[in-house]
């Protein structure tokens, strides 16, 4: 029902700055809630952050609070991750995800995900 798809990553050095984009195509996008995953080389794909379908409520890793934040707009049918003071340690393929709810995304495996967009931080 949904196909998604991510934008953004690159390579940037430590403390600067990405913005990831996830486009959604297909029925009904204001309607699922939307999150972030990554995953190194490696090692298990991790939660990063996700958003209820109204946007009216967030919730983020520990690792990532107060740095990252995630938004969408609902007309453009994208989902974003802003990421701020980036560390190596955040170097990773991301992925975003959408699924009915929120809570789904952060203790579930969600249903749609993209293919991902890497995101290096050079120390």
């Amino acid at each position: 029902q949904v196909q998604l798809q991510e934008f953004g990553g690159g390579l940037v050095q430590a403390g600067g700055s990405l913005r990831l984009s996830c486009a959604a195509s297909g029925r009904t996008f204001s309607t699922y809630a939307m999150g972030w995953f990554r995953q190194a080389p490696g090692k298990e794909r991790d939660f990063v952050a996700a958003m209820t379908w109204s946007g009216s409520s967030t919730s983020y890793a520990d690792s990532v609070k107060g740095r990252f934040t995630i938004s969408r707009d609902n007309a453009k049918n994208t989902v974003y991750l802003q990421m701020n003071s980036l560390k190596p340690e955040d170097t990773a393929v991301y992925y975003c995800a959408a699924d009915t709810t929120m809570a789904i995304i952060k203790l579930s495996r969600p249903r749609y995900w993209g293919s991902g967009t890497q995101v290096t931080v050079s120390s």
